[in-house]
C-alpha cells in the first residue's frame, strides 16, 4: 500500500506542475483513501490507498468518479465538483494515482436528518438517470469483493474457515444479483457520511463506487446506516423499508462493508478492533437485516 508520505508528495508535485501553489498540505482523512487539502489552494487531492486493494486499475474508478461528478455538477445537482484550478485527473505520478476536487467549507458535525437524507437521495437518482456514460454493471458489488477475498487469504486477519464462509456468501449473492434489472447510474456508497453540510445546503461527495445498478442498492446503503434512522430516511426517499426486494441488497452491502474493513485492518493494525466487531456482526447475521431493523 502507498505510504502517506509518498501519496502527499505525489499530490503536491502534480498540483504544482499545473500551477497550483501548495504551502501546507493537510491530511483531512486517512481511512480507505487519503484526502489532502492542498492549502492555501481550495483543492483536495484524493489518493486511493486501501481501496486500491479491491481494484485492478484504481485510476479507472477515479475516472468514473470524475465523469459522474462533472456531469452532475454541470446539470446543477448538489455535488462536490472536481477542481477547476487544474485538470481533475486521474493522474499517475511514480505509481501514485491522484484526482483533484474543489475544497468546500462544510460542518463535519452537522447531523443530517432522515428526511433530508432520503430526499437528497431521491433527487440524486433523478439527476443520475440522465448520465450518458458507461459504468460497470454492479462492479463494486460483484467484482471488487473477489479481489478483497484474495487479499485477505493468508493475511492473518481472518481464519481460513471464516474466509470460506465469506467466499460462499459472496458466490451465493452474486448468483442472485447477476440478473437484476432496472439498472441506472447510482452512487454506490449512498450513506449520510457522504453528504457534506455546506452553507448552501447538502452536497453529495465520494462517487468512486458509482456503477450501473438498481436504485435499491443505494436505498439499502441508506437503510443500513447507523448515522441516522435509516428506515425513516428510506420512507422519505419514497420507498418501503420493509420491501422484500431490498433484502438481497442489504445482505450484499453488509458483506461488502465487512470485507472492506477487514482489508483495511490487514494493512493497518490499528483498525483490527473495528474489523473484528464488523466480522462478528456479519457472522451473527449475514442477512444484514438486524442492523437494518434498528
Amino acid at each position: 500500500m502507498i505510504p502517506n508520505r509518498a501519496a502527499v508528495s505525489a499530490a503536491v508535485t502534480v498540483a504544482e506542475a499545473h500551477g497550483v501553489r501548495v504551502r501546507e498540505p493537510v491530511v483531512l482523512n486517512d481511512s480507505f483513501n487519503l484526502r489532502i487539502h492542498l492549502r492555501p489552494a481550495p483543492v483536495v487531492a484524493r489518493v486511493p490507498t486501501v481501496t486500491a486493494l479491491g481494484r485492478a486499475r484504481p485510476a479507472d474508478a477515479l475516472a468514473r468518479e470524475v465523469a459522474v461528478a462533472s456531469f452532475l455538477h454541470a446539470a446543477g445537482a448538489p455535488v462536490v465538483p472536481p477542481s477547476d484550478l487544474l485538470p481533475a485527473g486521474p493522474h499517475v505520478h511514480h505509481g501514485v494515482t491522484v484526482s483533484f476536487w474543489a475544497h468546500v467549507d462544510h460542518d463535519p458535525g452537522h447531523a443530517v436528518t432522515p428526511d433530508a437524507a432520503g430526499r437528497a437521495l431521491a433527487g440524486l437518482h433523478a439527476a443520475l438517470r440522465g448520465f450518458p456514460g458507461g459504468l460497470p454493471r454492479l462492479g463494486p458489488v460483484l467484482d471488487e469483493p473477489v479481489r478483497l477475498l484474495s487479499a485477505l487469504a493468508g493475511s492473518g486477519v481472518v481464519e481460513p474457515d471464516v474466509l470460506a464462509l465469506l467466499r460462499d456468501s459472496h458466490a451465493e449473492l452474486t448468483a442472485r444479483l447477476r440478473d437484476v434489472d432496472g439498472l441506472q447510474a447510482v452512487h454506490g456508497d449512498a450513506h449520510p457520511g457522504n453528504l457534506l453540510a455546506t452553507p448552501g445546503g447538502l452536497l453529495w461527495n465520494d462517487f468512486e463506487e458509482t456503477m450501473a445498478g438498481p436504485p435499491g442498492w443505494d436505498v439499502a446503503c441508506l437503510l443500513r446506516t447507523t448515522r441516522l434512522d435509516g428506515r425513516a430516511a428510506v420512507r422519505a426517499y419514497g420507498a418501503d423499508p420493509d420491501d422484500p426486494g431490498l433484502a438481497v441488497y442489504v445482505a450484499a452491502r453488509g458483506l461488502q462493508g465487512t470485507l472492506w474493513v477487514l482489508a483495511r485492518a490487514a494493512h493497518s493494525p490499528q483498525w483490527l478492533p473495528a474489523a473484528r466487531q464488523a466480522l462478528q456482526a456479519w457472522l451473527n447475521d449475514p442477512t444484514g437485516m438486524t442492523r437494518a431493523l434498528r
